[in-house]
């Protein structure tokens, strides 16, 4: 195989460097080699740092083109990268940290990498979860749906995997199916969102899906784009909401705003700067933590706060003012959400 390589990079160097990127990740393959050494293949063969992250398995996994590997180092995934994903019709879990559109080899070192990292995914931390791409639709529908009988939901749970969980819990992701996780006997595990926003429901008992799932689908209501327009948590647990949740059913399609909420209207539209610091300022424990939160100077985020208040109508400093604003800014966001 090493001769016919040579070979055939002497008549054709991009098919010759094609084949090699086969005989490479088919080496690792046989030798069972970890996710590192998979990520490290693709880095060094690209020449651009690669990364492969599985939020659902909680693998992230970052080497740079030298082959070293730095996972905290280069911030977010850039859309504009090449990338692959791990089930056809997935989201992006494998990227060469370089623009695309991908070349002969970098997409021969993206198609390799990734169907080498999902057999080694699959045999070392299980199957992609409930709800992921690769999951049984339709009786994922039948788990989640509350009409079902019982014995229907039951069928559904044992055909997805779930026969030997005492507690599992739904995850809505926006703009995503909803996504049913087992929970470990531990309790605590990072909820698998697919990189978007997304409402977390209770741990339940298998059968008790329906109920987590609507929880979840309220707590996405709850989430932000984490921006400065749109500054707020991405991801909600719906545990975590207790009465606002009750917020949710008052909101909905037809529902006038509450003048409070046409004032923060007002105020994010008069200044870009508005709703993080409006944001900051209602739930950071004091103005000097705001004002670091914000990098701002105090006295910058004192005059920020004075016209804040003249455009909402009402003091935001005490805690009166404060706990007004944080209902506006939950009922705020429950109108902008409403299509989630």
């Amino acid at each position: 195989m090493k001769d016919l390589v040579g070979r055939l990079a002497a008549l054709d160097p991009d098919a010759g460097a094609a084949l090699h990127v086969i005989v490479y990740f088919d080496r690792l393959v046989e030798g069972r080699a970890g996710l590192e050494s998979l990520v490290r293949g693709a880095a060094v063969l690209s020449g651009c740092p690669a990364r492969l992250v599985d939020d659902t398995r909680g693998v992230r996994i970052r080497v740079d083109a030298d082959g070293v590997r730095h996972d905290d180092d280069g911030g977010p995934a850039d859309p504009g990268w090449m990338s692959a994903a791990l089930v056809p019709d997935g989201l992006p879990a494998l990227w060469l940290e370089r623009a695309g559109p991908p070349n002969g080899v970098d997409a021969m070192v993206l198609e390799r990498a990734s169907a080498a990292a999902r057999d080694v995914l699959d045999r070392t931390r299980g199957r992609a979860p409930v709800g992921s791409p690769a999951a049984d639709p339709a009786s994922l529908e039948v788990l989640l749906d509350v009409s079902a009988p019982e014995h229907a939901r039951r069928r559904a749970a044992v055909r997805l995997g779930l026969r030997d969980a005492a507690l599992a819990r739904a995850v809505a992701p926006a703009g995503g199916v909803t996504v049913v996780e087992a929970m470990p006997s531990s309790g605590t595990r990072t909820p698998y969102t697919g990189g978007r926003r997304a409402g977390i429901g209770p741990a339940v008992p298998v059968l008790d899906l329906p109920v987590s799932a609507t929880a979840a689908r309220t707590a996405l209501r709850f989430t932000a784009e984490g921006g400065e327009q749109d500054p707020g948590p991405r991801t909600v647990y719906a545990d975590e909401l207790g009465g606002l949740a009750l917020l949710a059913d008052s909101v909905g399609p037809g529902t006038e705003p509450i003048p409070d909420v046409r004032a923060l209207d007002r105020a994010v539209a008069a200044a870009p700067w508005a709703a993080s610091t409006l944001h900051a300022i209602a739930f950071a424990p004091s103005l000097r933590a705001a004002a670091a939160e914000l990098t701002l100077h105090h006295s910058t985020l004192q005059d920020r706060l004075a016209q804040a208040e003249h455009w909402l109508g009402w003091p935001v400093h005490d805690p009166h003012g404060r706990l007004r604003l944080q209902l506006a800014l939950a009922v705020w966001r429950l109108h902008r959400n409403q299509r989630l």
